[in-house]
């Protein structure tokens, strides 16, 4: 059930009239049904996965007070174990058939990729971390841990929630004022333009480049194939956030800020603070400080950027590829950082160079698609003039703060806003069908 169709809207309405029909108590009881029912549209028998998971994680969070170290490990390692059978089970296995020099045949399985997998267990590992830190009581009810987990906005790709967040809006619940309800529904109304008008658009001509990166030779074709895919992985992904946010919003739930115009940032470093922010602070709070971060002089650093974004390359997919991507982060983290220099307006081309590794099919298409940006030879220039009005029409919305004025606007200039919006979504869209979001694959 994807967020852009009419199926989840017509969900969205029913589940927010259940939930206000009943007292907020049984309310939690209707969200958690919704939840489940949401996650079953995508694969009804993973659904005893994540309720295993959430009992694992509930209970060795609860007996924590007992052997802390010990059940700390016992939660981490069942959510590892899970994540890396399903999504590097295939890939481990085909890379050490190769060098072995075995048929990869022989030891690959047919194995579906839990939707949402990775974003739900990093949720439950910070839990679990901040329980044994002493920074988040255990929680003593499983209904309300299961909805924390389960919780359909973001349960298949974020934003990565906190517990102390979730659950200090869940026991202090208190419904949402008219000006926040409505700011939920511009966001999602924000979410689908970006989705079906903006990042579809994109995806058409990153998907004819991307498709056969030889078709199109020379430097012009190279760079606005980048362009176009950096174009719509920001709107697709910023797109679902919006739309978890705003959908959370009307429920009374506030989930954090995840972009932050991150193609506006100055150096690489700048960058990671404003892309994908809920993953960007998880790594360095449960994986790049626990490393030792800046703490230890100058090649301990080093070394735990690139760890660090090393296996955040890794997380997003099973995949050389996604490595190359992680490392190319790294590197560029650690030159920036060694040799105090800022990218400027260089970031934004570093950046696109960086999301070739994440789009091309394999790391020798990447490789391909790298060196005909550094090609002599012109070629194709890709993105029309729509692509470019779109772009700029983009960047002087990003400057100004719309969704508040909108949201304290009356209700003629609202009622004006939706109308608009609802025509741009009829009379723009890319016509493409109904495209999942990027990061539902991983």
């Amino acid at each position: 059930m994807l967020f852009q169709t009419p199926q989840f809207l017509a969900f969205l309405v029913l589940v927010l009239f259940l939930f206000y029909a009943v007292p907020f108590r049984t309310g939690r009881f209707v969200l958690l049904a919704a939840s489940y029912s949401f996650y079953m549209f995508w694969n009804a028998k993973f659904v005893l996965l994540l309720l295993l998971l959430t009992v694992v994680d509930f209970f060795a969070a609860r007996l924590m007070s007992r052997k802390r170290r010990v059940f700390l490990i016992t939660g981490v390692s069942a959510n590892l174990a899970f994540l890396g059978f399903f999504k590097y089970y295939n890939f481990f296995a085909a890379s050490l058939a190769q060098l072995l020099h075995i048929p990869e045949q022989s030891v690959l399985l047919q194995i579906v990729l839990p939707v949402g997998i990775s974003f739900h267990t990093f949720q439950s590992i910070s839990y679990l971390v901040d329980v044994y830190r002493g920074e988040q009581e255990p929680i003593r009810n499983f209904v309300d841990y299961a909805l924390f987990i389960a919780f359909f906005p973001q349960l298949v790709a974020g934003p990565i929630v906190r517990a102390r967040y979730f659950f200090r809006d869940l026991y202090h619940w208190q419904p949402p004022s008219a000006e926040i309800f409505s700011r939920g529904c511009f966001l999602i109304l924000l979410g689908m333009i970006k989705k079906v008008v903006l990042a579809d658009r994109f995806g058409a001509v990153a998907n004819l480049y991307f498709a056969d990166v030889t078709a199109h030779p020379g430097a012009l074709a190279a760079w606005s194939g980048a362009f176009a895919f950096a174009f719509q992985i920001f709107f697709d992904f910023s797109a679902y956030t919006d739309i978890a946010i705003g959908c959370a919003a009307l429920f009374g739930f506030h989930f954090p800020e995840n972009f932050r115009d991150p193609y506006f940032a100055n150096s690489i470093t700048d960058f990671w603070r404003r892309w994908h922010m809920s993953l960007s602070s998880w790594l360095r709070d449960y994986l790049y400080i626990p490393l030792g971060g800046n703490r230890h002089g100058a090649l301990a650093t080093y070394r735990n950027i690139m760890i660090t974004m090393l296996l955040g390359g890794l997380w997003h997919g099973a995949s050389w590829k996604f490595v190359a991507w992680g490392g190319y982060q790294g590197l560029l983290l650690s030159m920036e950082r060694l040799f105090q220099v800022r990218a400027g307006i260089f970031t934004f081309a570093l950046i696109s160079v960086g999301w070739v590794f994440f789009r091309a099919d394999t790391l020798h298409d990447a490789g391909t698609v790298v060196s005909q940006i550094a090609s002599l030879h012109a070629g194709q220039w890709l993105l029309g003039p729509v692509h470019l009005s779109l772009i700029a029409c983009a960047a002087i919305a990003a400057r100004w703060p719309l969704l508040d004025r909108i949201a304290q606007s009356p209700v003629w200039a609202k009622t004006v806003v939706i109308v608009c919006g609802l025509i741009a979504l009829e009379l723009f869209a890319a016509g493409e069908g109904t495209v999942p979001f990027i990061y539902f694959q991983f």
